[in-house]
């Protein structure tokens, strides 16, 4: 019998709660049967695959390759895999580039198959790296299965801090963002922004992006998660949106904490720059 992860309570106590736990919570996790004979399968015979193909004919290291990304939903879709896969991303007419949903592109980069005549999984710490990434997303999926906003908020956690440490332009961390569903889907929840949203130009959606962020913690630059203080800020807006858009009203707790969170330093209230959405 796999471990469960332990969410007694949702929202903000609910997250520090499984940030105080965490360790110990993987560490079972990890060593269900299942998970740990899946990764020791994987870091024994990657190192044996050199192209997307014999990936891809292999149903557990395709399983754990596409887990590590959050790309689980594709297990079956064995020829758009390969296609992804074998197509590199230095093409910038490749099926990964083409795609809205970036985690494609790092999926194909990571591997290397069609960007070098030598793959990354001839390397030798890649086994471990991949299982590591694998291993902490279903971790996610497992929480996720009784709080998904719990994995949201670890997705966050994670991904915001790497794209933030980026080299790339603010323009393109923040389409990164927009192209990575589970990044957009907690921007929009903690900006109060309606399903019609995403029906807008992306130019308009990204301006919009950009000012809820400056009302919220001053500046529109996505670089600025690269300090904690402000990344635990986000996740904390997130939280507190999705406690309160499941039913308390705005005279809750909840909503005076969200007030509290978007009004610093003289900042205008993110609850003002939801006029019009």
């Amino acid at each position: 019998m796999s471990f469960q992860p332990v969410v007694p309570f949702g929202g903000l106590s609910g997250w520090q709660f499984l940030n105080r736990t965490l360790s110990v919570q993987k560490e079972s996790f990890n060593a269900a049967p299942i998970t740990a004979r899946e990764t020791k399968y994987f870091e024994e015979n990657i190192g044996k695959i050199s192209t997307a193909e014999q990936l891809v004919e292999d149903r557990t290291l395709r399983k754990v390759a596409l887990g590590a990304f959050g790309l689980d939903d594709d297990i079956n879709n064995n020829y758009f895999i390969k296609r992804v896969l074998s197509d590199g991303t230095i093409d910038p007419d490749s099926l990964a580039n083409k795609m809205a949903d970036k985690r494609y592109l790092e999926f194909s980069q990571a591997f290397g198959f069609g960007d070098s005549a030598i793959p990354s999984t001839f390397q030798s710490d890649f086994g471990p790296k991949i299982t590591q990434a694998y291993q902490d997303r279903q971790f996610e999926i497992a929480v996720g299965a009784q709080d998904d906003n719990m994995r949201l908020a670890f997705n966050l956690d994670r991904d915001l801090a790497d794209i933030a440490a980026s080299s790339s332009s603010e323009t393109t961390k923040w389409y990164t963002i927009m192209g990575n569903p589970p990044l957009r889907e907690v921007f929009e929840t903690a900006f109060g922004l309606p399903p019609s949203f995403v029906g807008l130009d992306l130019d308009v959606q990204l301006g919009v992006l950009e000012d809820r962020l400056e009302g919220a913690l001053g500046s529109s630059d996505i670089s600025q998660f690269t300090d904690p203080e402000k990344l635990e800020e986000m996740v904390s807006m997130f939280l507190v949106r999705a406690e309160l858009n499941s039913g308390p009203s705005a005279s809750t707790p909840g909503s005076m904490a969200l007030t509290l969170l978007t009004q610093s330093n003289n900042r205008p209230s993110l609850l003002q720059t939801f006029r019009g959405f």
